[in-house]
C-alpha cells in the first residue's frame, strides 16, 4: 500500500512545525517499509498537512478517485488565537473552516491526546488518532562537540550561561514572557531563533523586540545543523507558548538532553512530567525561579528523562503505529494485494 505525501503549500510551511512534520511522515514511513508514491495517481492512501484552499481541493479529488485520504490535524482554533494580526477575531471563522478541511479525510491525525479531545469537541465525525509528529532522535541527541560549535559560534565560554527558545516572533509562542525573562537575568545570554515576516508580527511584539535588553538576541532562522547545535551548546531551553498541539521544538530540545522549561498548560499533561530536568510554571515568577534552577546544575541530564520520552517518540516508532493504523482502517482485501502482485510480475 503506496503513500502519497501531498506537497501543496510545503513552500509555506517549510521554516514551521508543519513542514518538519511533513519531513517526518517521509522518513517514518521509509523507516517502516511503506512505499512513497510519487504523484496522487499512483498512490493509494493520500496524506494531507496543510489547511489551505489547494489542500481541501486535493483532498477532494482524492475521495473522488477512490484514494483513502488521511488529514493530518496540525491547527486548532485554541493555537491560531493570540497569532498573527486579527487572528483573534478570525478564529470562530478558522475554526469552521478547519473543521470542514478535517472532514475530508477517511482518518484524521492528530499529535496529542489533548488535541484528539479538542477536534472532537469540534463535532469532528470521523475516526481520530493521536500520533506523535515524532523526532529524529539520531539527528537530535547530546553531542559534546556540537556543545563547542554553538559555543564557539557566539563566543560563549564554558562559564557563561546561555538560554535558547525557538519559534514564531507571535504571542502565542510566548515571547514576551521571554524577553522579560532576559530582562530579569542580565547575567544570562538569551537567544531566540526564529524568523517571520515583518507585516504578520503583532504590533505589541513588535515594540518589545525594538527594545530588547542586551543580553537577549534574536539571531533569526537557522538550519537544522545549526539549530542541533544550539540545543547541545545551550544550557537551558525556554519554551514559554501558550498554546500548541505537540511542540516539535520540545521534542528536539528532550532529544538533545538539554534542560527544559515549560508553561504548564494542558498538552504537556500525560506524556512530559515534571522533575528530572525539565521544569514547568505558570508566571514570570515561575519562569525566573526555574530558569534559575536550570541553570544552577553543574552538569546537563543527557540521558534523563528527558531523551527517554523523546526515543518513545523515534520516527521509526511513529511508522509502526502509522503502518498499524492503515490496516486497521484501510484493510486490504485479497483482489487488491493480487492487483499489487500481478503488477510487480508484470
Amino acid at each position: 500500500m503506496s503513500v502519497y505525501l501531498y506537497p501543496g503549500g510545503f513552500r509555506l510551511v517549510c521554516r514551521s512545525g508543519i513542514g518538519q512534520a511533513l519531513l517526518h511522515q517521509r522518513r517514518a514511513l521509509a523507516a517502516a517499509g511503506i512505499p512513497l508514491a510519487q504523484s496522487m495517481r499512483e498512490g493509494q492512501i493520500v496524506h494531507i498537512n496543510t489547511v489551505f484552499p489547494d489542500a481541501l481541493l486535493a483532498a477532494l479529488a482524492a475521495r473522488l478517485t477512490g484514494k483513502r485520504v488521511v488529514y493530518y490535524a496540525h491547527s486548532t482554533m485554541e493555537d491560531f488565537r493570540r497569532s498573527f494580526p486579527g487572528s483573534n477575531w478570525l478564529a470562530p471563522l478558522f475554526k469552521r473552516w478547519i473543521r470542514l478541511c478535517y472532514q475530508m479525510g477517511d482518518v484524521v491525525i492528530t499529535p496529542t491526546d489533548y488535541s484528539r479531545r479538542l477536534l472532537l469537541e469540534y463535532g469532528i465525525r470521523k475516526p481520530v488518532y493521536s500520533l506523535t509528529n515524532g523526532v529524529d532522535t539520531d539527528f537530535f541527541s547530546p553531542d559534546a562537540a556540537r556543545r563547542r560549535a554553538f559555543r564557539e559560534r557566539y563566543g560563549l565560554s564554558e562559564e557563561d550561561r546561555a538560554v535558547i527558545s525557538v519559534g514564531h516572533m507571535i504571542e502565542r509562542k510566548g515571547i514576551l514572557d521571554y524577553i522579560a525573562l532576559a530582562r530579569q537575568m542580565p547575567q544570562v545570554r538569551f537567544y531566540w531563533f526564529g524568523d517571520t515576516p515583518a507585516c504578520l508580527i503583532p504590533r505589541a511584539v513588535r515594540r518589545a523586540m525594538a527594545a530588547p535588553p542586551d543580553n537577549l538576541c534574536f539571531a533569526g532562522y537557522i538550519g537544522q545543523k545549526e539549530l542541533r547545535d544550539a540545543y547541545c551548546g545551550a544550557d537551558a531551553f525556554a519554551f514559554l507558548s501558550y498554546e500548541e498541539t505537540e511542540g516539535i521544538a520540545v521534542l528536539e530540545a528532550l532529544a538533545c538532553g538539554i534542560p527544559v522549561i515549560l508553561r504548564d498548560i494542558p498538552v504537556y499533561q500525560g506524556w512530559i512530567p515534571e522533575g528530572d530536568g525539565i521544569w514547568k510554571a505558570r508566571d514570570a515568577a515561575g519562569f525566573r525561579q526555574a530558569a534559575g534552577d536550570a541553570l544552577a546544575g553543574s552538569l546537563r541530564e543527557t540521558e534523563g528523562t528527558g531523551r527517554r520520552i523523546a526515543l518513545d517518540r523515534r520516527l521509526a516508532a511513529v511508522g509502526q503505529r502509522l503502518a498499524a493504523t492503515y490496516q486497521k482502517e484501510f484493510p486490504v482485501s485479497r483482489s487488491e494485494t493480487d492487483c499489487e502482485n500481478e503488477e510487480v510480475i508484470s
